[in-house]
């Protein structure tokens, strides 16, 4: 008999235990928190049971990658990923009362959220992806993730191109909320912000993250003090294919231009080679053009670099243009002396030979008086064989080599001229070498 009743107390207790099962639904937590009705008080006030309390917003910026910096327009194309978070003191509940449920999904609209933009923000609408829910937390929590290719203004300092560094800001703060209502905080400090970007970041392009720093300060607006959250963030350019396509090949034009000064005058090639060097100069002054903004206040290094190239080339073009003329006009020079010399040796020709006919001719010739042989030849005759032999000589001369002239003065001028500015050039180039080095490679920005 008692077993009897043990038994049939023992399925009594199966049985209420049975029907006294916890309901475990997302349900019962939404109905408990009187969330599936009609509530718009939570999506437009501020979840605060005390209005004097200040929501304390903790944000985080993970950067995804670097798409694109466009110089002309200024402008850093960045993909972030923005995580928020901050309390509701009216949406909190003890998990253990729902079978340790600590975590739900609630549409956006239900829940209010707070106005956060970026002020540097100059991307479209369409480029800002907003997840459609908010995860509710059993603390009262609500979390909020932002995915957004974000086209963010940024003054670029290009003085030191193409091995300058960017620092450009993206800034969060509220439009509505004032400081003492809404604060900005991060969860994770700004050493490991940016160590998970680097480590996360899909694409580079052309440009390595260095580093990100997080810093707050307090901005005025009409009067009232607004809270910002500012991202430093560190980019430097990769500087080797501006290196292979620019600046060596300026470096090289720069070495031929001077070794063209071991160029002979006399073969008339230096001129046409130096302006050959100095149409492939502009060419790709062009190429940096397109490259760089006309609105920046400094000129950049590399326009520099190029300008002064090109200005150095220039003045070598003048300086051969120069020498040239001065060989010119001494050949000029030399050729019109000869032909005045060879017109007065004719001269003297036509003279003898128009001589009239002496006595010594005539057989009047006394032979007490005369020495010589009988077959040498006669005195007129004599003196025009001299002649013809200096004529014969003159023309042997004039058609050697003339190198083995002896300089005259224009063309010791010239010789002087080219050899004073070869050396200046030279002095010029490595003086210019050495200060770029320092200015462009050594000094920071």
């Amino acid at each position: 008999m008692s077993a009897a009743m043990r038994t049939l107390a023992f399925l009594a207790l199966i049985g209420i235990s049975s029907s006294q099962t916890p309901d475990c639904s997302y349900l019962r937590l939404l109905n408990h928190l009187n969330l599936p009705t009609t509530n718009s008080a939570l999506s437009i006030m501020r979840p605060v049971k005390n209005w004097t309390t200040t929501t304390i917003l903790k944000l985080d910026m993970w950067l995804y990658g670097i798409l694109e910096v466009d110089e002309k327009c200024q402008t850093l194309t960045s993909h972030v990923w923005i995580q928020m978070s901050w309390p509701n003191e009216f949406l909190t509940w003890n998990s253990s009362d729902f079978c340790g449920l600590d975590m739900v999904t609630v549409p956006r609209s239900m829940l209010w959220t707070p106005d956060i933009v970026i002020q540097e923000d100059a991307s479209d609408s369409g480029s800002i992806h907003k997840g459609d829910y908010h995860s509710l937390m059993s603390s009262g929590r609500v979390r909020s993730n932002i995915r957004q290719r974000l086209t963010s203004t940024c003054r670029l300092n290009l003085y030191r191109f193409p091995f300058d560094e960017q620092h450009c800001n993206i800034t969060f703060t509220s439009t509505t909320y004032q400081e003492d209502l809404l604060k900005l905080e991060t969860y994770n400090n700004d050493t490991v912000l940016a160590k998970v970007s680097e480590h996360i970041m899909i694409t580079q392009g052309e440009w390595q993250l260095e580093n990100i720093k997080v810093t707050t300060d307090p901005w005025f607006h009409d009067g009232e003090n607004f809270y910002k959250l500012i991202y430093m963030v560190k980019i430097s350019r990769k500087p080797l294919l501006y290196v292979v396509i620019l600046i060596i090949p300026l470096f090289y034009l720069l070495v031929l231009d001077l070794a063209s000064f071991f160029i002979h005058e006399a073969r008339g090639e230096k001129l046409s080679f130096k302006v050959t060097v100095l149409l492939s100069i502009s060419v790709l002054l062009l190429i940096l053009q397109d490259m760089l903004p006309s609105t920046e206040d400094a000129l950049p290094m590399i326009a520099t670099f190029c300008v002064s190239i090109f200005t150095m080339v220039g003045l070598s073009v003048l300086e051969a243009m120069v020498v040239i003329f001065l060989i010119d006009f001494d050949d000029f020079i030399g050729k019109k002396v000869q032909s005045c010399d060879n017109a007065h040796v004719d001269t003297q020709m036509d003279v003898i030979q128009n001589e009239p006919v002496g006595a010594e001719e005539k057989g009047e010739v006394k032979a007490e008086k005369s020495y010589l042989p009988l077959d040498w030849p006669k005195d007129g005759d004599l003196l025009k064989l001299i002649l013809e032999e200096v004529r014969a000589a003159r023309q042997e001369v004039g058609k050697q080599d003339k190198v083995k002239k002896k300089p005259s003065y224009y063309r010791k001028l010239a010789e002087i001229v080219d050899s004073v500015f070869f050396g200046i050039y030279l002095l010029t180039f490595l003086s210019f070498l050495v200060w770029m080095y320092v200015n462009w490679f050594r000094n920071p920005n």
